[in-house]
């Protein structure tokens, strides 16, 4: 099953200057969980490989999200940044990427409460800013190895002198990306996690020099990017931020407060980019997105960063280019249409059909709804299709 396509007009192709790369278009690949990481051990894998590389057309590929610690991982058989393993395995994904002309940066991510003990280290409780339980279900493996949810726990709060540390693991998890050999990383400060929770209110209840103030909210995620640029030069550096995004029951008592704090400030740092999911994006294309509080948001946000602005959230070709045109973004990021089209920057160019993706498959298993969606030239017979026959396990 396909959908058409318009013709791209020449807005999304223009070059464009990102940190220290010049990128040759606006269409960025989003950070994509799949769950496929080899086991045991979440190392990256040839399978992951054949992925990344077939996608290496994006102007930019954000890997999926990728814990820097076992404290940090939130999901069964999510990749991690933490082992000799992991580096070697990523090491077979750069390559790639890079052999198929592409640029990759590695998302860093730690998802404080949102995680189990199943997936802890010594099946400890998660940690988080403060003891408040999130709603849902953990997405763990049981002890058949099959996937599986559980509810999640109440998180242990972090104790003053563990803040240190949590700096390392995501300074760890940078030295190993730049081992592995990406073009740069990107700190996950998005979604719900533990950078996110440190920075909202609804997750936040410290009375500590973390808590409170939108400049002691804002101190981790500061104190990350600080740490982060110490290995990678700044233009290497991006940041994800989702601000009134509620997945995994996020919320602020003011917004605009925090968010507005920790743009401004991010501009100290002349980082490569600024990534923001667009607040209360349409979950449909083509729904009108009319929420004067999100347009507002998005608006202070454009208006207080300097820097280069990554959008990301349904965004439809027609959606993308009105933006970019308008100088509401300078980059688009494209995720459920980049996981079904390997070749989506040439199929937009060509106003070519666009392949379906199949939900089903989003998450672990193998080839099947991840390596084996055709591009127009294996779809024409040209090129045969890649790595269809491998397994994640």
């Amino acid at each position: 099953m396909s959908s058409s396509t318009p013709v791209a007009t020449e807005v999304m192709f223009q070059p464009v200057q990102v940190g220290r790369y010049e990128l040759a278009h606006r269409i960025v690949m989003a950070p994509l969980t799949r769950s496929r990481a080899r086991q045991p051990g979440n190392t990256p894998s040839s399978l992951n490989a054949c992925h990344y590389a077939q996608r290496a057309s994006a102007a930019l590929i954000i890997s999926e999200a990728t814990q820097v610690s076992q404290q940090g991982q939130g999901y069964a058989w999510t990749p991690g940044i933490h082992t000799a393993e992991q580096v070697a395995g990523w090491r077979l994904v750069t390559d790639a990427v890079h052999r198929a002309g592409g640029r990759i940066f590695l998302q860093l991510w730690h998802v404080g409460r949102i995680s189990h003990p199943s997936l802890q280290p010594d099946r400890m409780p998660p940690v988080a800013p403060s003891p408040i339980t999130p709603s849902g279900e953990a997405f763990i493996e049981n002890e058949n190895g099959e996937a599986a949810f559980a509810p999640f726990v109440t998180p242990r709060a972090l104790q003053l002198e563990e803040m240190p540390y949590l700096v390392q693991q995501f300074v760890r998890g940078a030295e190993n990306a730049l081992a592995a050999g990406f073009d740069g990383v990107e700190v996950h400060a998005a979604n719900g996690y533990l950078l996110d929770q440190f920075l909202q209110t609804a997750s936040n209840r410290r009375t500590d020099e973390y808590g409170g103030s939108v400049q002691n909210r804002g101190k981790l995620l500061l104190d990350v990017i600080e740490a982060v640029n110490e290995v990678w030069d700044p233009d290497r550096v991006g940041v994800r931020l989702s601000p009134l995004g509620a997945f995994n029951d996020m919320a602020d008592d003011d917004p605009e407060a925090i968010f507005g704090y920790v743009v401004e400030r991010l501009n100290d740092y002349d980082l490569a980019y600024l990534h923001v999911v667009r607040p209360r994006f349409p979950e449909a294309e083509n729904e009108s997105w009319d929420d004067p509080e999100a347009q507002s948001m998005m608006q202070l946000i454009r208006d207080k960063y300097e820097g280069t602005l990554i959008v990301a959230g349904g965004f439809d070709l027609d959606e993308a280019e009105a933006w970019v045109e308008d100088g509401k973004a300078d980059l688009i990021v494209f995720g459920r249409k980049f996981l079904a089209n390997p070749d989506l920057p040439l199929r937009f160019r060509l106003g070519a059909n666009l392949n379906a993706d199949d939900p089903t498959t989003y998450y672990g298993g193998g080839a099947k709804g991840y390596t084996d969606y055709p591009s127009l030239e294996q779809e024409r017979g040209e090129v045969p299709m890649p790595c269809v026959d491998q397994r994640w396990r």
